[in-house]
């Protein structure tokens, strides 16, 4: 325990200096808390101040690679706020590509919350917007006759402008009229512990155990794929998701599956002349795949 190490206790104010200077940098409350988190971790499984001692540490963590990646990041700014040089290494991972929960699914989810809750998933599920996103909405933001949320970027998305519909926006009045704070929504933490209660509850009496599997983070995934279907226009979805890369975006082309009644036929390209061939024969383009791109046309 750290109380019985006086040297590991005498790290502490050096931890406490790390976090300030996260906070003063403008980090959000969440990511110094997880800053917190890690570094006292690292500080009572390893030599803190022994940057080798914490590559070897970190490495030898049985956490996926981007959980061995925000470690060696919380203490990347400990190394940098106290002096110590080090080569922060970089743990590679590849994304997983989620399941997308159908419609009805979700709908089965949110019918079952609080009304309180049942307007946050909503808007969720509607814009998909980051759970911290919404939580750091205050009452300026929205104008609640136009049914318009101005909303900030978190993760490095841009911040953008929402307007939800007639019914999402009488939810949203009615949410506000019960909840009179100036940051009216809970934390993401909280909606996320709703979330899985809520989705327990429902995959019990359902008898539907898949239900309990849904991520409330899937909402943001349903909210991409539904709208590029829909649009095919990968840049409004990028414009709609905040983000600011469109490699970023291009993740959720993989993850559409069009509904059994809509058949196409599929076509390859490897090189310009063969993706002008196809889109002059009416093919659209769809997403590229290891250096392959990929067309489509509806049969």
């Amino acid at each position: 325990m750290l109380d019985d190490d006086p040297a590991k206790a005498n790290n502490e104010p050096l931890i406490i200096k790390t976090l300030l200077q996260t906070r003063n940098a403008g980090k959000a409350k969440k990511t110094t808390e997880c800053f917190a988190s890690h570094l006292r971790f690292i500080n009572q499984n390893a030599n803190i101040n022994d940057p080798e001692s914490v590559k070897a540490y970190i490495s030898s963590l049985s956490r996926d690679p981007q959980t061995k990646n925000s470690y060696a990041i919380a203490y990347n700014w400990y190394c940098k706020t106290n002096g110590i040089q080090w080569q922060k290494p970089y743990f590679k991972w590849e994304r997983k590509i989620p399941m997308i929960p159908t419609t009805a699914n979700i709908d089965k989810i949110i019918s079952a919350s609080s009304q309180r809750y049942a307007t946050i998933f909503t808007i969720l599920k509607e814009h998909g917007l980051e759970a911290h996103e919404l939580a750091t909405v205050t009452r300026n933001d929205i104008d609640q006759e136009r049914g318009i949320i101005n909303v900030r970027g978190c993760k490095g998305h841009n911040s953008r402008t929402i307007k939800l519909n007639a019914k999402t926006s009488d939810m949203l009045r009615t949410y506000l009229q019960r909840n009179t704070e100036n940051i009216p929504f809970p934390n993401s933490h909280a909606m996320g512990e709703e979330w899985r209660a809520t989705r327990k509850k429902v995959a019990r009496n359902l008898n539907q155990p898949e239900l309990a599997k849904i991520p409330m983070r899937n909402l943001r995934h349903h909210f991409a794929t539904q709208k590029y279907d829909q649009t095919k226009d990968i840049l409004l979805v990028k414009q709609l998701l905040g983000h600011k890369k469109i490699e970023t975006t291009m993740f959720y082309t993989q993850l559409i599956t069009f509904s059994e009644e809509d058949e196409y036929t599929v076509r390859t390209a490897t090189n310009i002349k063969e993706a002008a061939d196809l889109i002059e024969h009416g093919f659209q383009y769809i997403t590229e795949i290891e250096g392959t791109k990929l067309f489509k046309k509806r049969k």
